[in-house]
């Protein structure tokens, strides 16, 4: 009997999102070919709750109502219940937020609450989170459930009409128009970094007014067109520095937060995802490469500092994220109160430290105070007549204290899965940050993640999109194969591996067999072979991640240029045809696929260096020690023999030497560091 235990179906699942929700009184189903046929049998419609662990809305929601006797009882008698963790199943999620948005006309988010016909699936109510009774200009979840069903029974004709324009118009949102023929120029890439530059807060960083996302890709674009416009830099430089010392990074633990709620960066949503800090970490060490600023140098040592202590397996890989509430609570495991840091620091490390994090000021965090920097070093100086120097060490002992107490209390949740586009994104910013500020231990943490996903996600060719608890399940997703090329890219200039290489080959060549849309271009979300759903969406525009076809055509130009496989190099142009519409619409969108028309319009330089290992150092120093966001550089063994494509023939005499590609053609090879020295100084 379900009731004596209260377990579902979810209790045998492996979502930590769906674990949580295994001991309601709803009878969940997860989302599964027996579930979509019992609705069929009972023609009941199909409530669809998707969420994901560290979603805090998500949490009040099913304390509120799917907990209670009462409105579980009402939601078993009316409708076939399924629960969707929303990492491990984007696929449903994005076709279900676009429909959500097509319903009612508003951005969607979760817990996404949306109601489905029994035989199709195809949507006729949304909504996000409900209350239990009537309240903030929403209806109660229990009068809305008697509701949906009656119009379900009553009005079903209208229902299936409402349906069949339903799906013409989502195909119209993400099939996107014919590929355009004309010729591609850099207009809407211009008109991308203007219009972030308007919406540029010259007072607090970032863009538009709070709540404020970190939105790596547009940061990216905006640093990398330094060269040609110093206010797009600046605008990006700026915006680094006040996340970094804001609220939003964790000025103790390190790791950033999802997103400020206030314009200042200082009051977080508590929630860390490792989606946003991979990304992050990558941003910050391009940023320290490009102007040398400690505050960047120092926010990659306590970004890679967290993911290794808190987020990496003992396996290898890297956990989803940690939830915003400890003790139901939401940031009580990062705030502080007074009486708390005066009894644990000196008095002279407390008068640092109070001007520094505002405790000489209002509490800012319901009370208490969330560490946010409110004053510079040299401001505390002249008000203290200390030296800087004094400050720092002070500072620093104090944090020591402050962590060394916080680590003893409750710690928030950690969703445990090990997901492979999440972990592509890490495995990149790691090894990114480890060759830029030579730090090897970061670069070693990026192998074993990589080494993880080879072992355990990686079976016949194809991958798969989620491991937990020892089983590996989900075919994997169009983020999963691009993120993880880039990813091997990005391993390849740290050191040198063959086997990476043919890795990512293979990805690509599974990439066009199964994702590409062979008619229009571009790539399509999940595999030709996948499970059939109401759509097969193509995405273009980034969210909270940067866009599949984005990344796709960002590493096939970069395969292109490294293996010579023109077959690549035709598939990215495709994509950015395919998108073309749509990036000269809204092109501040579509960051990550104006990186891609960048690169495409103007290739960053290719360095290639055959070298014995013992003199790779004496190559690197000759290569340069000047940082170029979009130049690659490829250190290989003299002695490593089959490689692919153009790279075997990059051997000129048998010793050593070195290949400069610039735009579309390469330099004759130089066979010195002191002659390549002299090349890369042109």
């Amino acid at each position: 009997d379900m009731n004596k235990e209260h377990t579902n179906r979810l209790a045998e699942t492996t979502s930590p999102d769906l674990q949580q929700h295994a001991r309601n009184p709803v009878h969940w189903w997860p989302w599964c070919a027996e579930a979509l046929e019992h609705a069929r049998r009972e023609n009941k419609p199909i409530l669809l709750s998707i969420g994901y662990s560290a979603c805090h809305w998500c949490h009040v929601m099913a304390h509120e109502s799917f907990e209670d006797e009462t409105t579980a009882a009402l939601m078993n008698e009316l409708f076939v219940n399924i629960k969707v963790d929303r990492e491990e199943r984007p696929d449903l999620d994005k076709i279900y937020q676009n429909a959500h948005y097509l319903l009612s006309r508003r951005n969607g988010g979760w817990p996404l609450t949306i109601f489905l016909t029994a035989d199709e699936q195809m949507p006729f109510f949304s909504g996000t989170y409900f209350p239990p009774e009537p309240r903030h200009g929403l209806p109660g979840f229990k009068e809305l459930l008697n509701n949906v069903a009656r119009a379900y029974q009553q009005q079903f004709d209208a229902i299936s009409e409402q349906g069949k324009s339903l799906k013409q118009a989502l195909d119209q949102l993400t099939l996107g128009d014919t590929p355009v023929e004309d010729s591609l120029d850099g207009g809407p890439l211009r008109a991308g970094i203007d219009t972030l530059k308007q919406q540029f807060d010259a007072r607090h960083g970032g863009f538009g007014a709070a709540p404020k996302f970190p939105h790596p890709d547009n940061l990216a674009l905006l640093l990398y067109s330094g060269g040609e416009d110093q206010r797009a830099f600046y605008c990006a430089c700026f915006t680094l520095d006040k996340m970094a010392q804001g609220g939003i990074n964790d000025q103790l633990g390190g790791g950033f937060c999802r997103y400020s709620v206030d314009e200042y960066w200082m009051i977080p949503h508590f929630e860390k995802m490792l989606y946003d800090n991979g990304p992050l970490l990558s941003l910050y060490a391009d940023a320290w490469g490009l102007t040398g600023d400690r505050v960047f140098e120092s926010a990659c040592h306590s970004t890679a500092g967290w993911v290794m202590d808190e987020m990496q397996s003992a396996r290898g890989g890297y956990y989803s994220s940690l939830d915003a509430d400890s003790e139901g609570e939401e940031g009580k495991f990062y705030v502080w109160s007074r009486e708390e840091v005066r009894q644990l620091l000196s008095e002279q490390e407390y008068a640092v430290f109070a001007v520094r994090y505002g405790f000489d000021g209002k509490a800012n965090f319901e009370g208490k105070w969330h560490l946010h920097n409110m004053a510079s070093v040299s401001v505390i100086g002249k008000k203290l007549g200390l030296d800087e120097h004094q400050i720092e060490r002070r500072l620093e002992r104090a944090r020591q204290k402050l962590l060394t107490q916080r680590s003893k209390r409750v710690r928030p949740g950690r969703d445990e899965k090990i997901l492979c586009a999440w972990n592509a994104l890490m495995i990149r910013g790691m090894a990114r940050a480890g060759r830029l500020l030579d730090q090897p231990a970061w670069i070693a943490s990026a192998e074993q993640a990589l080494d993880f996903i080879r072992r355990e996600l990686w079976r016949d060719n194809r991958l798969l999109a989620v491991h937990k608890d020892g089983v590996s399940h989900q075919n994997a997703y169009l983020d999963d194969y691009v993120l993880l090329i880039q990813a091997l890219l990005e391993m390849l200039q740290a050191r040198w591996d063959s086997g990476h290489l043919r890795w990512a080959l293979e990805l690509a060549e599974t990439l066009l067999e199964y994702f590409e849309d062979r008619e229009s271009g571009g790539f399509y979300f999940t595999a030709s072979d996948h499970e059939q759903l109401i759509q097969r969406p193509r995405v273009f525009t980034d969210d909270a991640m940067p866009s599949g076809n984005g990344i796709a055509a960002q590493v096939l130009l970069d395969l292109a240029s490294l293996s010579g496989d023109m077959r690549f190099q035709q598939a990215a142009e495709k994509t950015i045809r395919a998108a073309w519409n749509g990036i000269r619409n809204a092109p501040q969108a579509h960051a990550s696929l104006l990186l891609a028309l960048d690169t495409y319009l103007a290739p960053g330089d290719m360095l290639i260096i055959r070298a014995q290992p013992e003199s790779f150092a004496e190559w690197k120093a000759a290569a340069g020690q000047a940082y170029i966001p979009r130049h690659r550089s490829y250190i290989i063994p003299l002695d490593e023999a089959d490689l692919p494509g153009m790279l075997s023939q990059h051997q000129s005499s048998g010793g050593p030497s070195a290949w400069l590609c610039r735009q579309f053609e390469c330099l004759p090879p130089v066979e010195s560091p002191a002659a390549l020295a002299d090349l890369m100084s042109v």
